[in-house]
């Protein structure tokens, strides 16, 4: 009950789910028991089952996402393909767009975290930043290309600067403040 469905396919195999929305070609289109998700866009949350409280706003956000709860993807392909990782946002195109189990994470911009798959609690915040990051956890960026080559290096900070830490791959417990800095 409560459920709003607008395009060929939105919400097609709903059973029990409430308070669900999907507007669009085939959003929300494998949903069966979850309720409160938002889907917006063509084939956004198109695989979600029983993820609950999840927002997708753009083509492909949160595509293969199944059992994951609480997540917000805005921009096309953000979050594609998650499939069980809660807690996550991702504003910006294909922002955290190969992440499958990584949860807690926080990507806004342009490629921002677009490589990660199960890294965790990273906050990767400008055009680009942490693009190439894969396992790496508990990073934090802000600023054009910050911490760009990282794929698999723990606890660094990059603030304030573009390119700061840009080409740390698999180093970990850095810290670089300002343009080009490490």
């Amino acid at each position: 009950s409560n459920n709003t469905a607008i395009g060929i396919g939105a919400l097609f195999t709903n059973t029990t789910g409430v308070s669900n929305t999907a507007v669009g070609y085939l959003a929300l289109n494998a949903h069966t028991t979850a309720e409160g998700n938002h889907a917006f866009g063509t084939w956004s949350l198109y695989g979600n089952t029983t993820g609950e409280h999840n927002t997708a706003v753009g083509r492909s956000t949160l595509y293969n996402n199944t059992t994951g709860s609480n997540n917000v993807a805005i921009g096309r392909n953000s979050l594609s393909g998650n499939t069980t990782a809660s807690g996550l946002t991702a504003v910006g195109y294909f922002a955290l767009a190969a992440n499958t189990t990584g949860p807690i994470n926080t990507a806004v911009g342009y490629y921002a975290l677009k490589t990660n798959t199960t890294g965790q609690e990273n906050t990767a915040i400008g055009y680009q930043a942490q693009e190439l990051n894969t396992t790496g956890r508990n990073n934090a960026s802000l600023g054009y290309w910050s911490l760009r080559e990282n794929t698999t290096g723990d606890y660094n900070t990059a603030m304030a600067g573009n390119y700061a830490l840009g080409n740390n791959t698999t180093g970990s417990y850095n810290t670089a403040f300002g343009y080009f800095a490490l």
